[in-house]
């Protein structure tokens, strides 16, 4: 008997699903060099800049080809970036995730491609994309356990009495949310400590600036800054001074990333300290891909080491930061 065409595009489509996931993940052979694309977020923090720069240079260093795109703040641009990526038939993606949910769906396509995607400094939404499943591992810091530092010194500093302005980094991205996460619920445990605003300065110090300009006229009693990265922390400084505060004194700041401004934000004592994100992934990304084409088990997520900057290290360590 004839089956009715769709019963048999759903049988085709169960089909596929069954034997794509029987695939697993993509596998990659060995060689001695690689095509590999790099798509970055975007470039306009110094922190992106060090990062793509560790990415350049070590791909240089072994003599691999790197494709290189920037979405430039702009998750669609992303996208279309791995696209291309897949189209050029890439060995494999090194991919910085704009935002969580858009670029889920571009993991999925690669990996449908037959390319392995590992995940740099942010990850995709966990209910789209899985480790292990539709990409190999998410490289970067413990973003929670960022959030919960800062909340633990700002505490420390303040006694636990303290009037917060947060300032949010892109709206939908990983380390806006679990930045947050970690600061918000560590500082509930002191009655005195209350977040009274909270908005998305997008990780920019203008926009920072901008954003703090603003909820300063709405709360001029703040006694305390949280940015969830450092551009933001120096936009928020400008906007202190420009309102007549004195940034360390009459409020008191913390923020993420331990760039080099933010260093020496802290030795003029206008920052009171920065958790290390550190942006040098070089290294580790390119040495988990040749581990992978070469068989060995990947975790689900490799953890970079972070340090802690305050009055106490920042002028030993600017030598030293990007």
């Amino acid at each position: 008997m004839k089956r009715p065409l769709a019963l048999s595009v759903m049988l085709a489509a169960a089909g596929l699903s069954a034997f794509a996931l029987a695939q697993g993940l993509p596998k990659l052979a060995q060689k001695k060099t690689y095509k590999v694309g790099f798509a970055q977020t975007e470039s306009n923090n110094p922190w992106r800049l060090a990062q793509t720069k560790s990415m350049q240079d070590e791909a240089k260093k072994l003599g691999w080809q790197l494709v290189y795109t920037d979405a430039a703040g702009s998750a669609a641009k992303q996208v279309s970036d791995v696209d291309s990526m897949i189209a050029q038939r890439v060995d494999a993606i090194f991919l910085a995730p704009r935002e969580e949910k858009p670029l889920a769906a571009a993991v999925k396509k690669a990996r449908a491609a037959g390319i392995p995607v590992i995940l740099l400094d942010r990850t995709v939404d966990p209910k789209l994309a899985k480790p292990g499943v539709d990409y190999v591992t998410f490289i970067g810091s413990d973003f929670v356990q960022e959030g919960q530092r800062a909340a633990d010194w700002l505490a420390k500093k303040t006694n636990g009495k303290a009037t917060i302005i947060e300032l949010e980094g892109t709206t939908g991205s990983s380390p806006a949310n679990d930045r947050k996460t970690g600061f918000d619920t560590y500082i509930k445990k002191f009655p005195g400590m209350k977040i009274v605003a909270s908005q998305s300065g997008d990780f920019a110090r203008d926009k920072g600036r901008q954003v703090m300009e603003t909820l300063l006229q709405a709360h001029p009693d703040v006694t305390a800054v949280y940015a969830h990265n450092d551009e933001m922390a120096l936009g928020a400084i400008a906007a202190l001074e420009a309102a007549g505060k004195q940034p360390g004194k009459d409020v008191t700041v913390v923020s993420i990333d331990g760039e080099k401004d933010a260093l020496q934000a802290i030795i003029d004592g206008k920052l009171g300290a920065t958790v290390e994100c550190n942006p040098r992934f070089g290294p580790k990304a390119y040495e988990t891909l040749i581990r992978y084409a070469r068989g060995d088990k990947i975790p689900a997520k490799i953890i970079n080491p972070d340090r802690f900057f305050d009055a106490n290290n920042a002028k030993a360590s600017l030598s030293t930061s990007y």
